[in-house]
């Protein structure tokens, strides 16, 4: 009989397919890799500004700062004193010279906090800032 690998007809296959299993764990996987940067960036709940030429993606950077409209310093989605700023910053040295720090505040944000904030990255050696604006259509 065609699919039969030996034996009678009434021994039942005892083995489970697995493949659909794989499909269903790789689209899923997939759909997370996908969805994950829109949460992450979502995290921290700031408005943006506005302006005509703006981008709508921050450049990926392992210097993301984020200030709150009460004056909180998030790097990388951690909220940080600006002690403990200070001291991040200090351990990592001249390597990141070169790096461009993306700077996202929010519009009610005071200018002074943000200026306070390229003050410190300034102090550690960093020269490159970009500022996060929220892009608008044309």
């Amino acid at each position: 009989m065609a699919g039969s690998f030996g034996g009678s007809d009434e021994d039942s296959i005892s083995g489970i397919n697995v493949t659909p299993l794989v499909d269903v764990v790789l689209v899923l996987l997939v759909i997370f890799l996908m969805t994950a940067p829109v949460l992450y960036q979502s995290a921290i709940k700031v408005q943006l500004p506005k302006a005509r030429t703006g981008e709508d993606a921050a450049t990926k950077s392992p210097l993301n700062f984020t200030v709150s409209a009460d004056g909180k310093v998030f790097w990388n989605a951690e909220e940080l004193t600006w002690e403990k700023l200070n001291e991040r910053l200090a351990a990592m040295g001249p390597k990141t010279a070169d790096e461009t720090a993306m700077i996202s505040a929010d519009q009610a944000t005071p200018h002074g906090i943000v200026i306070k904030l390229m003050d410190a990255l300034r102090s550690a050696g960093l020269v490159r800032f970009a500022l996060n604006v929220e892009g608008t259509k044309k």
